[in-house]
């Protein structure tokens, strides 16, 4: 039986990494039973975010109305996170970047076979390593490491190639009423908004195939 996950997302939004580790755990669940695939699609999160970024104290701090509140914040996903086996590490994260072009590599790994280790890749990067994965040149080293070909992923970066992959995913939300990441959608007939439970997921996937 097959199950088809698309999942709505920025490679920034900490929840989104979480929403993955559960849904992971859920398709782990089913193995033998289902044959899952998962499609990630982009979200910008800060769709006029400048192409060099912005300060991730100023950027929190302007969005949460304080740094101490952004600290808050940043406690609880980081406890949610270890429970999920993540080591969120915000205080090596500099800077918010602008993520159309790490949409765009996603695009791009999901034609070469590799887009889940990819995500999962720029996950890692920018919230346990603190890498900037707003860099073209950081980009491609974190990509390369998931097994994306550097030469198709430099030529593709200098080019548009891909750029209608975030007007798509811009229409996809709409059409889901998507305001909030991670958004998942089963089979095109179930959808759940937030990093829900596993057992959620295991729900959902019985929905989508009833």
């Amino acid at each position: 039986m097959n199950l088809a996950v698309d999942v709505i997302s920025d490679v920034i939004c900490p929840w989104c990494f979480i929403g993955k580790r559960r849904l992971e755990k859920a398709i782990a669940a089913v193995d033998g039973q289902y044959d899952v695939q998962v499609n990630w699609h982009p979200f910008q999160l800060n769709p006029a975010m400048p192409k060099e970024g912005i300060s991730r104290k100023e950027y929190r701090t302007r969005k949460f109305g304080s740094w101490e509140r952004s600290l808050q914040l940043d406690a609880k996903v980081i406890a949610v996170g270890e429970s999920e086996g993540i080591h969120f590490d915000f205080d090596k994260t500099e800077k918010t970047p602008n993520t159309v072009d790490a949409h765009r590599l996603i695009w791009l790994a999901d034609q070469h076979g590799c887009q889940d280790a990819v995500v999962e890749a720029m996950f890692r990067a920018y919230f346990t390593e603190g890498k900037d994965i707003g860099n073209r040149q950081t980009l491609m080293d974190v990509t390369a490491e998931a097994g994306l070909n550097r030469q198709a992923s430099e030529d593709m970066l200098n080019s548009d190639d891909g750029m209608e992959v975030i007007s798509n995913g811009s229409e996809m939300s709409q059409q889901h009423q998507v305001d909030g990441v991670p958004f998942f959608i089963i089979n095109n007939a179930v959808t759940l908004s937030g990093a829900q439970a596993p057992e959620t997921f295991l729900d959902a996937f019985k929905q989508a195939i009833a």
